[in-house]
């Protein structure tokens, strides 16, 4: 298949539209008819009235979850950012597949559909019947000297993630997550972070898989000096386009899960986000079109500093707080059963005429 072109990726953004007020406002009608006091669900009132707004009115019972996790390595894990070898990105794939990880453990508990994407892990593989072989290349080059992606490989990387979703509405699949593995993928994160909310690195740049503090220190050193590289002396008042920001900073699962988030925008398949890799691709989705916001759901704050900004920058509250910083999608994925239960609730409570019950006095 012939890789798109920057234009054509612009025009499928273009495609995400608002959505519509009617729907939205039905929902909330129906949701103050139900037997309960008005606004007593709290937020799960407005997590169901968003979900019917994307849905354009329907309810989607069931739900048919599924979550995607996009696999790649980074170049800069070379700087020594990490805590742990790039290989574990390798290893971790093969645990994905043989059901040994906590996002296996939640996805087959919360009944979605796991598909794991190499789009970039720097290991072959071989023939493995469960796993989406999409590789652009054997990870990112070296950030902190040279941009991480050529345009090509950033245009391979976004189509990956937009076949992910045409076969998420394909499969009929009416709520998805996204999530990722990628070592070293915090300090991509954090320099797009860093440009997108205009914040300096220490404010943004957390210990990832478990940095000490001499280290994390460094991996501030390290971020600023990318940011500076980059995007000159003034990074954080720089006014690169987002895709420039992605293809000089970025990953190959970043990229892929950009591309993920505006083919389910255009399909109108509600995302849940997971922590701050995939905030970040979203927030880069958002810089180029905010109408994205509508479709997402923040399943989670992360304990990375640089997500709360994130997530301020998207105007999104998260719908759990655990302290979570694994990534895999798992936060997103434990997001779902309360998003079903908004859901359920708004479908299966009767109203007050249906059920006989007095509603409050005037």
């Amino acid at each position: 298949m012939t890789t798109i072109t920057s234009s054509m990726f612009t025009e499928f953004v273009g495609e995400i539209v608002a959505t519509d007020p009617k729907w939205l406002k039905q929902a909330r009608s129906h949701l103050d008819n139900l037997t309960k006091p008005v606004g007593s669900l709290g937020w799960l009132e407005d997590i169901a009235a968003r979900f019917i707004a994307i849905r354009n009115g329907e309810t989607d019972k069931p739900l048919k979850k599924a979550a995607y996790v996009f696999a790649a390595d980074h170049g800069v894990v070379a700087e020594g950012v990490s805590a742990y070898p790039k290989e574990v990105t390798r290893q971790m794939v093969l645990n994905f597949l043989q059901q040994g990880a906590a996002i296996n453990v939640l996805a087959s508990l919360h009944d979605a559909d796991l598909t794991i994407v190499d789009v970039g892990v720097d290991a072959d593989f071989g023939d493995l019947p469960d796993l989406v072989q999409r590789k652009v290349r054997s990870g990112t080059r070296n950030m902190l000297h040279e941009p991480a992606m050529t345009e090509e490989e950033m245009l391979q990387a976004l189509q990956v993630g937009l076949q992910s979703a045409t076969g998420a509405h394909e499969k009929g699949q009416t709520l998805v997550a996204v999530g990722e593995m990628g070592i070293g993928n915090t300090t991509s994160a954090s320099a797009i972070t860093a440009v997108l909310t205009r914040q300096a690195p220490a404010a943004v740049t957390g210990k990832g898989a478990g940095l000490e503090k001499s280290a994390l220190e460094y991996k501030i050193h390290v971020v600023d000096a990318i940011l500076r590289k980059h995007f000159g002396e003034s990074p954080y008042a720089s006014q690169a386009p987002p895709l420039e920001v992605l293809r000089r900073v970025g990953g190959l699962e970043i990229a892929a899960m950009v591309g993920m988030v505006v083919g389910a925008a255009r399909y109108r398949i509600p995302v849940v986000t997971d922590g701050f890799i995939s905030t970040a691709a979203a927030a880069l989705v958002y810089a180029f079109e905010p109408r994205v916001k509508e479709y997402l759901f923040a399943g989670h704050c992360s304990e990375e500093p640089g997500h709360r900004f994130l997530l301020e920058y998207l105007g999104l509250d998260p719908i759990l707080t655990l302290n979570m910083r694994l990534g895999e999608g798992t936060g997103a994925v434990l997001a779902m059963p309360i998003i079903e239960s908004a859901l359920r609730l708004y479908s299966d409570m009767a109203t007050f005429a249906s059920a006989g019950v007095s509603g409050a006095r005037e």
